[in-house]
């Protein structure tokens, strides 16, 4: 990888080329591991982007942590266009990824082509993604053929996490592993260029990573895929409602923001903000004059 220039965004260094998914189905081969980190916003993608993170993968995770539902399932094809153009216009490097909702393909191919391409036209995606398995091959080889680039997700599918009876670990008994594995290969000959594997256990995952072509994503799926996903706003801290165990929070914004709006209270009630650094000045000739006219007294308007 080319050697990174100074960046203009708080000091991070920052690759301007843009990554293709060529180079990322390569990485595999060369055994570079993978980092993908979700965003929704363009000022979280400059943010992911300047990090040097591979893929940015616009989730429907963003009806949970931006929307506030209880699941994944209420998003929209629109609520998911609208962040996809917000994080296309902030990350020029990063392979982008769209999240397709649920409901945006289980219909059919015409439907389902039909959202894909929102995600590619309105909003500058280079991918999406759908999950399951076999049910979805159809679906998948579809887009593909139409030159739609699709990056699959199986084992835990939050989509159907109803159908699961909750945010539960898969494929843990051999039936269950080999359908997953399954899965997976069934995904890849379709035309998937990566995978996401979600929640799955470490030994499960490694297996199917070994039996892949393409790049296996691993979320809760053990170290030996061949790289790692996780939510942005479990990393930074700004999601509590929700701790899944295979998340790593790497900093605390959420109480390091809590702190800066008390602050923010504290200081407008006992009236230290603003100050006069964060206040503008006028001329005092033209304040004087200001003054002299107020204090005129108003004179009625003629009627012609």
């Amino acid at each position: 990888m080319a050697e990174q220039p100074a960046g203009a965004y708080g000091g991070v260094p920052a690759v301007q080329r843009k990554l293709t998914i060529p180079e990322i189905v390569g990485m595999k081969a060369e055994r570079k591991r993978i980092t993908t980190m979700t965003a929704y916003d363009v000022a979280f993608a400059r943010i992911v982007d300047a990090a040097g993170i591979d893929m940015i993968l616009v989730g429907d995770s963003l009806g949970m942590v931006l929307l506030g539902h209880a699941t994944t399932v209420p998003v929209t094809m629109d609520d998911m266009v609208r962040h996809a153009a917000a994080v296309s216009r902030g990350a020029k490097r990063a392979v982008l990824v769209g999240d397709m909702p649920f409901g945006s393909y289980q219909a059919g191919r015409e439907e389902a082509l039909r959202n894909a391409a929102r995600f590619l036209k309105e909003a500058g995606m280079d991918a999406v993604k759908l999950e399951g398995g076999h049910e979805v091959v159809d679906t998948v080889r579809a887009l593909v053929e139409n030159g739609i680039a699709v990056m699959g997700h199986v084992g835990l599918t939050p989509q159907r996490v109803a159908q699961f009876g909750g945010f539960k670990v898969q494929a843990r008994s051999a039936e269950a592993a080999r359908r997953l594995i399954d899965d997976c290969v069934a995904l890849q000959e379709a035309g998937c260029f990566s995978i996401v594997i979600e929640s799955v256990p470490a030994a499960v995952a490694a297996l199917a990573t070994e039996r892949l072509r393409i790049p296996a994503i691993g979320i809760g799926a053990g170290a030996d895929c061949d790289g790692q996903v996780l939510v942005l706003h479990d990393v930074l801290g700004l999601f509590g409602e929700f701790k899944p165990k295979f998340a790593k929070r790497y900093a605390d914004l959420g109480s390091a923001a809590l702190e800066a709006l008390q602050r923010f209270d504290r200081e407008v009630r006992d009236g230290t903000f603003p100050g006069a650094e964060h206040s503008f000045a006028i001329k005092d000739a033209e304040l004087a004059a200001l003054r002299r006219a107020l204090d005129e007294p108003v004179r009625p308007k003629k009627v012609s």
